[in-house]
Parts: C-alpha cells; sequence; structure tokens
C-alpha cells in the first residue's frame, strides 16, 4: 500500500489554508465595496441591456457581495472609455469594462485614437459570439442583398470604430456594395425612430441578438427585413439569408473582411485594466463565468431576445493576440478603405 508521507499532507493542508486565506482576502476587500461597470456605449443599446443583465447576477458570484453601479459613457466605438480605463482607472479590482466588439482591433485600426494595448486588458470573457445582420425598413429601395450592389441604401450609425459604420464601409471599398452611412445618432434606438421618420434606410450592420432585445415586434409585424448577415459562420436562424463574406472573390478580398469580421467571434466583452492583484481577478473571471452558468440569468436573457453562448476571457485574450498579429498588407487595406468613412 503506497503511503503519503507527513510532509506531502502539511504540504497540502498549507495550499489549501493558503488557497481558503485568499479567498476571505478577497471577500474582506470587496465587503461594502462597490464595483463599478462602464459600458462603452448608450443607455438603453443591445450591449447595454445585456451588460445590465450580467452585472445584476454577477453580483451574486463575487465575494463578498459588493454592489455594481452602472456608468455608460458612449463615444469613439468604445475607445474613449477603454482609454480611460487603461490609463487612469483604478486597478484593485473595483472597475471593469464592457465594451463594443470593436475595441481590440482600434490599436490596429485606429491607432491614432486608442491609447491602449488590449493584448494586456484583463479580459473577463464575452456573453457570446456573434452574428450581425443588414436590415432595412419594409419601404426602403433595397430589399435583397443582390440590390446593393445597383443601388444605394443609406443606413444609420453611432460612430466609426462600430459595426454600424465600419461594416458597411470596408464592404463598399472591398466589394462595390452601394451602403452610404449616416453616423452622429447616439444610439441604435435612435437609429430606428430616424428609420421610421424616413431619415434613413436601415442599419448596415449590428448584432442580431440587439435588433431581436430592442424591436422583436418589428420582425413579427414584417416592418423590417433582414437582407444580409455578417460573421466567420452563419447563424443558425438565417439559414438562408445572405452572407457577406461569400461575396469575396478573391483570397484578398476575404482576408479584408475576416479581420473586419473577426471581431464577431468575440463578441460582446468585459475587461478589467492590467495590474489588478491576480487574486482579484481570479474571483471576477470566476464570478462571470458562474453568471454565465446561471439558469436565472439564462432565463431572463431568453426572455430579453440575448443570445447567450459565453467565451472564456483565456479564448478572448487568445483571439485578440491573433487579430492583432495579422498581416500588415491586410491591416493597411482595410485601414485604406476606413479612410472613406
Amino acid at each position: 500500500m503506497k503511503t503519503v508521507s507527513r510532509g506531502a499532507v502539511a504540504l497540502a493542508m498549507l495550499a489549501l489554508f493558503g488557497a481558503s486565506a485568499r479567498a476571505e482576502d478577497v471577500a474582506a476587500f470587496y465587503r461594502d465595496r462597490q464595483i463599478r461597470l462602464v459600458v462603452g456605449s448608450a443607455a438603453g443599446s443591445g450591449y447595454d441591456i445585456g451588460a445590465r443583465l450580467v452585472a445584476r447576477y454577477m453580483a451574486n458570484y463575487v465575494p463578498g457581495h459588493p454592489a455594481f453601479v452602472i456608468q455608460n459613457q458612449p463615444g469613439a466605438a468604445s475607445v474613449a472609455m477603454t482609454n480611460a480605463l487603461y490609463n487612469i482607472a483604478p486597478r484593485d479590482g473595483t472597475v471593469i469594462g464592457a465594451a463594443i466588439n470593436g475595441m481590440p482591433t482600434a490599436p490596429l485600426l485606429e491607432p491614432e485614437g486608442a491609447r491602449f494595448d488590449p493584448t494586456k486588458l484583463n479580459w473577463l470573457g464575452s456573453v457570446n459570439r456573434e452574428v450581425q445582420v443588414t436590415y432595412v425598413w419594409h419601404t426602403a429601395p433595397v430589399l435583397k442583398l443582390a440590390d446593393l450592389f445597383d443601388r444605394e441604401l443609406i443606413v444609420g450609425a453611432t460612430a466609426p470604430g462600430t459595426t454600424q459604420v465600419d461594416f458597411p464601409v470596408v464592404a463598399r471599398a472591398v466589394l462595390g456594395l452601394k451602403y452610404k452611412v449616416i453616423s452622429g445618432y447616439e444610439g441604435t434606438a435612435q437609429i430606428h425612430k430616424a428609420m421610421e421618420m424616413g431619415e434613413v434606410h436601415g442599419v448596415g450592420s449590428t448584432a442580431l441578438a440587439s435588433l431581436r432585445a430592442l424591436a422583436q415586434n418589428w420582425l413579427d409585424e414584417g416592418k423590417v427585413k433582414v437582407i444580409a448577415q455578417w460573421g466567420l459562420r452563419r447563424h443558425k436562424d438565417l439559414p438562408d439569408t445572405p452572407a457577406i463574406l461569400d461575396l469575396a472573390k478573391t483570397d484578398a478580398d476575404r482576408q479584408a473582411l475576416t479581420l473586419m469580421m473577426a471581431r464577431l467571434e468575440y463578441g460582446r466583452p468585459f475587461f478589467a485594466p492590467p495590474g489588478v492583484p491576480l487574486d482579484r481577478m481570479a474571483a471576477l473571471v470566476k464570478a462571470f463565468d458562474d453568471t454565465m452558468k446561471d439558469p436565472a440569468f439564462i432565463a431572463e436573457a431568453q426572455k430579453l431576445n440575448l443570445e447567450v453562448e459565453p467565451v472564456s476571457g483565456a479564448d478572448v485574450a487568445k483571439l485578440v493576440v491573433d487579430v492583432n498579429a495579422t498581416a500588415p498588407e491586410v491591416v493597411k487595406r482595410v485601414r485604406d478603405a476606413l479612410k472613406g468613412r
């Protein structure tokens, strides 16, 4: 019979007590404190709705059960918010960010505005992988993707750096699709009002989950029509909706579009600044993971038409590193296309 030395038992007990002490230290730190969740998009947007839902449940899983306080900081496609968290915010685990999916590629594609290194952020994870869609008002002059080669479609958008601006602009440059982007709207809800008033025809690219969360009734009543989908994979609910990526005629076209759409694989990412103590960061990551598995969270997300297909913090971090290693010539082509915004 194999025996275990007293020394090994002692070491195991020390490790156990050490882990317990660290957990208690984390709980003691967060007890009676607040965690500020900064959302890099407008209040009432699809990202905002999802972030608030995550915060409500995540508070149950962070040791010490701190209260979550939501702050919206829209503008510059979450770059301004990330700049602030990266350079100014406390690095003690009391501030986390919820960014739009274009934020991690901002230093690559818009280096003049981004003052952060996405590979050094602490990634908690993402609520889902996304498929985005072009959708139009039922009276729009373009009601199918093929028409976009010959007819102009006026689409509303928030700001450069978002998929609402960047995706149609790159598709116009790479594929010749006649998107005309009108940016400057505060959020998707405001674009929807503009659609009803006839100011714009539709939205060039936004998450299907956001459309469902904000305007499922429009889909049910046939007021809007989804004419295209964006992503590296098709959405299971859109088997017959044409994919933008399928329009690529050359490898170079496909590489450029893939660089733009890779951000959809980390969907709705949450992060903390660099330098957060490892034990607190581990607690936040675990709390996020536990939230994603919470049956009540999943059920409420379904009621809000928010898709939950979690991506771990480690997987988001790897995707960010991989995307930021894209060949320079591909990056240049996309940057040149984005100059037409």
